[in-house]
């Protein structure tokens, strides 16, 4: 069995996400945001000027332990990368907000006319 793999056979890839061609924006706003509503409001504002029209491709709510697509890290239980960054990252995000380190955390695309 090589280390890639767990006691059931199964591929487990462990190596961190590439966010090649993803800007990253981190933010701790003041005053801090009460719930994900506000949270995600500061992060589309942040889409609208970086991004124009946009796609919100998936997100993470940690106060509440809720993600879109929800269940996506099922599937990652034994995996180093949350189901919601893969998800992102492989369906074309180009922007990745984070807000109060890891609290809220919101992929982006841009929606090409």
């Amino acid at each position: 069995m090589t280390d890639s793999e767990n006691n059931t056979g199964s591929f487990c890839d462990l190596s961190p996400p590439s966010f090649e061609g993803v800007e990253i924006v981190e933010l701790s706003p003041q005053p801090s945001p009460q719930d994900y509503m506000q949270a995600m409001n500061i992060a589309n504002t942040i889409a609208d000027t970086k991004l124009g029209e946009h796609m919100l491709l998936s997100w993470y709510d940690r106060d509440r332990d809720f993600e879109s697509p929800q269940h996506s890290s099922e599937c990652h239980v034994q995996g180093a990368v949350p189901g919601y960054v893969d998800y992102g990252l492989y369906h074309g995000a180009t922007l990745k907000v984070d807000i109060e380190n890891g609290r809220f955390v919101f992929f982006y695309m841009p929606v090409n006319l």
